[in-house]
């Protein structure tokens, strides 16, 4: 029986997603490259930003000194992340309906000064009751290392067979199977033929029913 709600943070909780592509478009531009989205987007999710600077140093093959490069990328999206991040659509409402049948928690590889930013303006610690998690909690290993959400049921005092993660990424379900966890995805970032490897694909938090997050229990591995 499902009877833990495990939720990535970007493009599941809040939208962000715009942003980060707004970012690294700029960051690219500065360096005399356009940002291919369909071709390094998916290299990108669920990676530190420091491991996204490597992502793209050899994808447009510059060079540069990546922890440097890792802050100029931060002060980028810093003011856009101060401004413009909003609650993905319909999580809210789902969110109301869960948080008293399931224990919840977000799990994330968001950079952490960003996600204070991020908490700072939509509070998510007082919604999530201080049960957010984030890669420092598991030495940096980020997506599609199953650390992370493993972490998160040890907190929760959950079993990894009892949990469901929400995610948006391939890098994110792969973790989650990894972690022997049902995975439920939503296309608010990827088209879905990027995240078959999830038991139950959507394409809004509409679609989600407890019924189907139970039935997860007695599915087969996607």
């Amino acid at each position: 029986m499902i009877d833990t709600i495990i939720f990535d943070a970007e493009g599941i909780v809040i939208d962000t997603e715009t942003i980060w592509d707004k970012g690294q478009a700029i960051f690219l531009q500065r360096r005399g490259f356009v940002y291919d989205r369909e071709r390094i987007k998916p290299l990108l999710t669920g990676r530190t930003l420091a491991e996204g600077v490597e992502v793209m140093k050899q994808a447009y093959r510059f060079d540069g000194d990546t922890e440097a490069l890792a802050r100029e990328r931060a002060d980028i999206v810093r003011e856009l992340f101060m401004h413009e991040t909003t609650f993905i659509d319909g999580f809210l409402p789902f969110f109301a309906t869960v948080r008293g049948c399931y224990k919840t928690c977000i799990a994330t590889s968001m950079d952490q000064d960003l996600l204070k930013l991020v908490d700072q303006h939509l509070n998510l610690s007082a919604l999530f009751e201080n049960r957010i998690y984030t890669l420092d909690k598991v030495g940096f290993r980020s997506k599609p290392n199953p650390d992370i959400f493993l972490y998160a049921a040890q907190q929760l005092e959950s079993s990894p067979e009892n949990c469901v993660v929400i995610e948006d990424a391939p890098h994110g379900i792969d973790a989650a199977k990894r972690a022997g966890m049902r995975c439920i995805a939503i296309s608010t970032t990827y088209d879905p033929g990027k995240l078959q490897q999830a038991d139950l694909i959507v394409n809004a938090y509409t679609e989600i029913d407890l019924a189907a997050v139970n039935r997860l229990t007695t599915a087969g591995a996607g």
